[in-house]
């Protein structure tokens, strides 16, 4: 996904954003503090200024979660283990997901995203997230050709009835989308989601990791403002015809937003009753690894 700063006027293209933060913007905390609660701590890593937690940040608070938002391209340390957190959310951004030259925290945060796994510690990542998690678990991430931007249709697949994030819910979806990348799915995976333009829509790895190609999190001022967000984009794939595809997405916001509402509700939701069931657990589970831990 390409993603700049919020403008109305034609954005830079991703070769030339900067991670750096805006002049009126505070600078980022080098030691974020971990917060310690009786609700469910969750790590958020968050990539661009303007593709936040959203939606998904809310249903999550509403639920009783405390959310320790990092952003490791703008200076925040990321923890080394996942000790403090019971569960993991990978946001999008403007980045390509293979680019490690260009922003070397994706090492460290692919290494969290397999920690957190290892523990059967809940991890959802959303666009750039799912791709990064695709690439944890040793697959790659390329451009597919196209651009999917606004709210566009994916298919529940028959796996998704047994999902407990995806079980009962309609098969058809309207999503919101921006996206230039796909993934291939890690040995394993699950596709839970596809369409006819990206396959790769929604996949599970093991109990307790999932991606989403698509936004769930967006809100709606958010999808508004996604085209413009990533106008040099919007611009080479389609030209002159931008500003219409443009107003085509404003349209699809306000018929589609509640009902892509309700997803991200039932989405965040189960994926809150994981982890707090894990959470539960983790007495039973800190047990059974140290016997594991003693017979090796």
């Amino acid at each position: 996904m390409l993603v700049a700063s919020r403008a109305r006027r034609p954005l830079k293209r991703a070769s030339d954003f900067s991670a750096q933060p805006a002049a009126n913007e505070p600078e980022a905390k080098t030691e974020p503090s971990v917060f310690l609660g009786c609700g469910p701590n969750l790590l958020v890593i968050q990539h661009c200024p303007v593709t936040p937690v959203g939606t998904v940040g809310e249903f999550a608070r509403a639920r009783g979660a405390l959310l320790d938002i990092r952003n490791p391209h703008r200076g925040d340390a990321l923890p080394a283990s996942p000790a403090a957190f019971d569960g993991l959310i990978v946001l999008g951004g403007p980045q390509h997901a293979g680019d490690d030259a260009g922003y070397p925290a994706f090492k460290a945060i692919m290494k969290l995203i397999r920690q957190f796994h290892r523990e059967e510690k809940p991890v959802l990542g959303l666009c750039l997230g799912a791709q990064l998690l695709a690439r944890a678990f040793g697959e790659r991430v390329y451009p597919y050709g196209g651009i999917e931007v606004g709210y566009l249709p994916v298919r529940l697949t028959n796996a998704a009835a047994g999902d407990p994030l995806l079980a009962g819910l309609p098969r058809e979806q309207l999503v919101m989308q921006l996206h230039e990348d796909t993934f291939d799915l890690p040995d394993g995976a699950v596709l839970l989601a596809e369409n006819d333009e990206c396959r790769n829509q929604a996949f599970r790895v093991g109990a307790t990791s999932w991606g989403f190609q698509c936004h769930v999190e967006v809100t709606k001022s958010d999808a508004r403002n996604f085209p413009r967000d990533c106008w040099g984009s919007m611009e080479r794939h389609y030209g002159e015809m931008a500003p219409m595809v443009e107003r085509a997405v404003a349209v699809g916001v306000e018929r589609h937003f509640d009902a892509g509402l309700a997803f991200a509700g039932a989405v965040t939701n189960r994926w809150m009753d994981l982890v707090e069931a894990r959470r539960a657990t983790k007495p039973a589970r800190r047990s059974a690894t140290a016997r594991r831990r003693a017979a090796a």
